[in-house]
């Protein structure tokens, strides 16, 4: 057995559910950051990118421009908040929403040359990218603007539901 190995023959971390993965990302509470209209475009996020992580082979150009158009209002808006509310890391944050989205549009440059290879594997990606994202640079900005707004942190009540299984 090797050093990465456990009792059930699979990695470290790599149990059913530990981790958001094509079977399982969808809405968890643990996205939660306190600001709603933030929280919502969340939802809406981990709603299209489930979607095109599901979709059939067919549907896959039509399901990466729904998460193209998703990322061009939800990073604008967390753009907008950013420059808006004068917030100190906005640089990094701005910098980390073009890389996502250059990636997005060299995989729908690929899809229009009918290569269609590279869809899940950015799917994947986003998926992978999103909870770092979420509890790292908005979550900061989460608190930034609630303590412009209101003086104080935001309130986050998380149930620890797992909606899919509740579904």
């Amino acid at each position: 057995m090797n050093e990465t190995s456990n009792d059930t023959g699979r990695e470290p971390g790599s149990e059913p559910g530990s981790e958001p993965g094509p079977a399982n990302f969808h809405w968890r509470d643990e996205y939660l950051l306190g600001y709603p209209p933030m929280d919502n475009m969340h939802r809406e996020f981990v709603i299209v990118v489930e979607a095109l992580m599901s979709c059939e082979q067919a549907s896959m150009g039509a399901g990466l421009r729904a998460v193209a158009s998703h990322l061009d209002e939800h990073f604008g808006e967390e753009n907008r908040w950013m420059n808006e509310m004068d917030f100190p890391a906005r640089g990094c944050h701005i910098d980390e929403h073009a890389a996502v989205r250059k990636s997005v549009d060299e995989v729908l440059a690929l899809v229009d040359a009918g290569d269609l290879s590279q869809v899940i594997p950015l799917a994947q990606a986003l998926v992978n990218w999103f909870p770092g994202h979420a509890d790292y640079l908005d979550s900061a900005l989460s608190a930034w603007i609630s303590k412009q707004r209101t003086g104080g942190k935001p309130v986050v009540l998380r149930r620890n539901l797992d909606l899919a299984r509740e579904a």
